[in-house]
């Protein structure tokens, strides 16, 4: 099976997400970039037990390289971030509880109460919303992603871009974590968010 060991490593990262409750068995994708070619879970399948043949093979133009699988209906996203984003090599796209709370409420994730957070993530934006699997939803999305590796969409979910299949996966972790904080201190009250100055450190340690 070509490209045996990447498409299983994308399963795994898709099973993954539904195993830590950040997606459901239908909901979400991840997508993985290999020169001109990208490998992107199929619709259609249950996500909780996916295998490296039910990850399709897509050419940058859109091709679908595996006519045997149906591509995900969000496919035309991951390819406009991938065309904007010639250094992005892994997307993860999915609807965690709390992040995607904040999408839908245009609430801040506070990524300035702790470090990790702030290394991890940096500054998420928001994407307008629009119609899922359409050509208006990859444009904001694609369009948000030259701000930010972590986007947030209104009404929909979240999507994370990385370098590597691990760096995309753990930024939507790290989110959903660090929206987890932020609510929680909300209502504990008196957070000490950190300062500029060492916001500042942090950034250019991570840049």
């Amino acid at each position: 099976m070509r490209f045996e060991k990447e498409r299983r490593e994308v399963a795994r990262y898709m099973k993954r997400l539904v195993d830590r409750k950040l997606a459901t068995v239908s909901g979400g994708n991840v997508s993985h970039r290999i020169g001109d070619l990208i490998l992107i879970t199929a619709s259609q399948t249950d996500k909780a037990k996916m295998q490296a043949r039910e990850i399709g093979i897509m050419s940058m133009d859109g091709r679908n390289l595996t006519p045997g699988l149906k591509p995900s209906m969000e496919t035309k996203m991951h390819l406009s971030i991938y065309e904007n984003r010639k250094n992005v090599q892994a997307i993860v796209h999915a609807h965690p509880v709390f992040a995607t709370s904040f999408a839908i409420t245009g609430k801040e994730i506070k990524t300035d109460l702790a470090g990790e957070a702030r290394a991890v993530l940096g500054i998420p934006v928001f994407a307008e919303y629009a119609l899922m699997g359409t050509s208006q939803l990859a444009e904001a999305v694609s369009t948000a992603s030259l701000k930010s590796n972590v986007i947030l969409m209104k009404n929909h979910g979240i999507i994370t871009l990385g370098s590597t299949l691990l760096q995309a996966y753990d930024r939507m972790e790290v989110l959903e974590a660090t929206a987890k904080i932020t609510v929680i201190t909300s209502f504990l009250g008196d957070a000490r968010s950190l300062t500029q100055e060492e916001l500042k450190t942090i950034d250019e340690l991570f840049e």
